[in-house]
């Protein structure tokens, strides 16, 4: 009844509960059967099955801290291994890494947060990588920042406007950040 739905919203007028329906009625959103009167059913553009976000998909790695600030070699073994809710594996992922740092702090990645990295060799202008940089590969320190190629030159720019892009001589790709998640 029009009364159970205002109580399940927190609707104390019947009058507003109709109103809102008549809204998304008209949006397409809620269909009325005239023979039935107490008949609603969903319907149009807004139809679909809910997220399932208590539904775990698997355990991935959190393999150290990288840096988002000045390069800080990834610890290579695994601390623990965390599950994510699969909507925060759509992107695709294959480990996670602790960020350590305020590189990143524009792009919404803040020290302390937990990315959400799958592996990948190769990046696109605008991409947030974790990648290897140094003079050579011996020298090489994980970082995350976001990837240009500007005219053959590999920039890792920081997400910080106080600071200042790294032009690396060796820059190896590791994989892109498809998800960035915190404990509050």
């Amino acid at each position: 009844t029009v009364r159970e739905i205002g109580n399940a919203v927190g609707l104390a007028s019947p009058s507003t509960v109709h109103a809102h329906l008549a809204n998304l009625e008209r949006a397409g959103l809620l269909k009325r059967d005239p023979t039935k009167p107490r008949a609603l059913e969903l319907s149009g553009r807004g139809r679909r099955e809910p997220a399932k976000v208590d539904e775990p998909k698997r355990g991935l790695p959190l393999v150290g801290e990288i840096a988002a600030g000045g390069p800080l070699l990834a610890e290579d073994n695994i601390e623990e291994h965390l599950v994510l809710p699969e909507m925060l594996q759509r992107g695709g992922a294959d480990f996670l890494l602790r960020v350590k740092g305020d590189s990143m702090i524009e792009a919404g990645i803040l020290d302390g947060d937990i990315v959400v990295v799958r592996r990948e060799q190769t990046a696109q202008n605008g991409d947030i990588v974790v990648a290897l940089a140094g003079a050579d590969e011996t020298t090489d320190e994980a970082t995350i920042k976001r990837f240009f190629r500007d005219n053959g030159r590999v920039r890792l720019q920081p997400e910080n406007s106080a600071l200042e892009p790294i032009y690396a001589d060796h820059v190896e790709i590791i994989g892109k950040v498809t998800g960035v998640f915190r404990a509050l």
